[in-house]
């Protein structure tokens, strides 16, 4: 099986979970609606996927990962319906249908995302067969990754440097390792925190979540460059219409997708030692992030 199908299958679980994460709440209907739609519209579930990835490498149950994985998604979709909003990134297509916005409004576009934000920690905190150390050490990790200090830190430094000139690859790295990078990487982390992976296996976690995070971004301003609209389900083109400083735009083409490349051998080094079904996965995930078209 490829990666990419075994990524797909994995998704298939992912979404099972997900369409009971709301069920049940007294959600006002309209927020609801709001939220279950960004929720809803796809994606390949990369974070989830890499969390139960992690988990099942160290021996882990899927059925204690699984809410972890849900959360991470639920922050990602917050983070994706937040910067679509005109005052952030103004996009009007996400995952090949109209953004948030266009269709409840920003002001419910933003209360949908803050609560899918906020219900991705409840869920967590709620996670049954996780040890009470190994579950907070785990929303430690995502809360940081999600927070000032990584995600939302990214977004703010990304508002900063878009039109601004003089920004150089390490500012570009920073900014990324924050608002791609941390959350992909808390994923892999936290998978291995819910297992009890022990020291070594969560610091080894980290390791590769920063490299395909680092290699997954590259390869989204690649393609921001030479994919297209259909494909990728958002705008192309967008970055160098908005002054965006990218990967591309500081090294070219061909010096972005080498440097990819590299961050996908490093990847896969770090998994040296491992063997079996979840260990190949993600030596192959590493590849795929680097040579997928959408």
């Amino acid at each position: 099986m490829t990666a990419k199908a075994r990524l797909a299958a994995l998704a298939v679980h992912v979404e099972a979970a997900l369409a009971g994460c709301l069920r049940g709440k007294d959600i006002p209907g309209g927020l609801l609606a709001a939220m279950q739609y960004s929720l809803d519209a796809g994606g390949k579930r990369l974070r989830p996927g890499l969390c139960l990835a992690f988990a099942d490498l160290h021996g882990g149950a899927r059925e204690a990962a699984m809410p972890f994985a849900c959360a991470l998604e639920l922050i990602h979709t917050y983070s994706l319906i937040h910067d679509d909003l005109p005052a952030m990134d103004d996009d009007d297509l996400r995952r090949g249908k109209p953004s948030n916005h266009k269709v409840f409004g920003e002001a419910a576009a933003i209360l949908a995302g803050d609560g899918l934000l906020t219900e991705a920690f409840g869920l967590m905190a709620g996670a049954p067969g996780v040890s009470d150390a190994a579950r907070l050490a785990a929303i430690a990790e995502i809360a940081g990754a999600a927070g000032a200090a990584g995600m939302v830190g990214g977004q703010a430094l990304d508002m900063a440097y878009t039109g601004a000139s003089g920004v150089t690859l390490d500012n570009l790295r920073d900014m990324h390792a924050r608002k791609t990078g941390a959350l992909i990487t808390a994923a892999c982390v936290s998978g291995a925190l819910v297992a009890a992976a022990g020291a070594r296996g969560v610091e080894k976690a980290g390791e590769y979540g920063r490299e395909i995070g680092v290699a997954f971004q590259i390869v989204d301003d690649i393609l921001d460059v030479t994919g297209d609209a259909a494909s990728l389900g958002k705008p192309v083109g967008s970055d160098q219409d908005k002054g965006k400083n990218t990967y591309p735009s500081l090294l070219g083409l061909a010096q972005s997708a080498a440097l990819a490349r590299d961050c996908a051998a490093r990847a896969k080094a770090v998994l040296d030692g491992f063997s079996g079904e979840s260990a190949d996965f993600l030596r192959e995930l590493a590849d795929y992030i680097v040579d997928r078209v959408h």
